[in-house]
């Protein structure tokens, strides 16, 4: 073979083989971006979850708060009651 063909096949591989490479780069920059776009979504829902979690509880803690004070309410009611009534034996 004549010595311009091998260069010509060898200047060919290089080239191909850095296309590759820069192929693959972009590739794995695509899919790190991907990555770091779905990371970020993911953040954002479980910050709101977290937030709504924490909303709920607050919510359920003032409605056990307000049950413990209907309930001494009751209980207070209910010794009232039997202090006044005369067949209850206190």
């Amino acid at each position: 073979m004549d010595t311009w063909i091998i260069v010509l096949i060898v200047i060919a591989a290089i080239v191909v083989l850095a296309l590759l490479l820069f192929g693959g780069r972009r590739a794995r920059d695509r899919r790190l971006e991907s990555h770091r776009t779905e990371a970020h979504e993911l953040r954002t829902s479980a910050g709101e979850q977290r937030r709504q979690a924490e909303e709920r509880a607050s919510l359920a803690e003032e409605q056990a708060e307000r049950a413990r004070a209907e309930r001494r309410d009751a209980e207070e009611r209910m010794r009232r009651a039997d202090e006044l009534d005369p067949d209850v034996d206190t």
